[in-house]
């Protein structure tokens, strides 16, 4: 049985059309760090991109505990969904790979 103590982070893989990367860049702070954020145990996000693949960007959440996490109302979650692919317009992205890691180890 795994421990669900301890910080937890939400890994997420979007493909996006290259043209509008920024875009979704911009739109995820606005809507869903601005929602996540209020919640206890929301700790910080990270938003990658990479030169090489254009259609790429990976979301990195960090928060206190997998309770906290799971703590998010599926509700709001609905609705910040729909509210985000509102904004982006239908098809121009969609979550392609989605985990859950623990935090093992961390150095300075």
């Amino acid at each position: 049985m795994q421990d669900e103590k301890g910080m937890v982070i939400e890994w997420l893989k979007f493909r996006v059309m290259p043209e509008l990367r920024e875009k979704f860049v911009q739109k995820d702070d606005e809507i869903w760090t601005a929602i996540l954020s209020q919640y206890p145990g929301f700790l910080r996000k990270e938003v990658w991109i990479s030169p090489d693949q254009l259609d790429e960007v990976i979301a990195v959440i960090h928060w206190e505990s997998m309770e906290a996490w799971k703590s998010v109302p599926a509700d709001v979650l609905e609705q910040t969904d729909t509210r985000f692919a509102e904004a982006m317009g239908a098809g121009n992205q969609e979550i392609v790979g989605a985990a859950r890691y623990q935090v093992r180890k961390r150095y300075p």
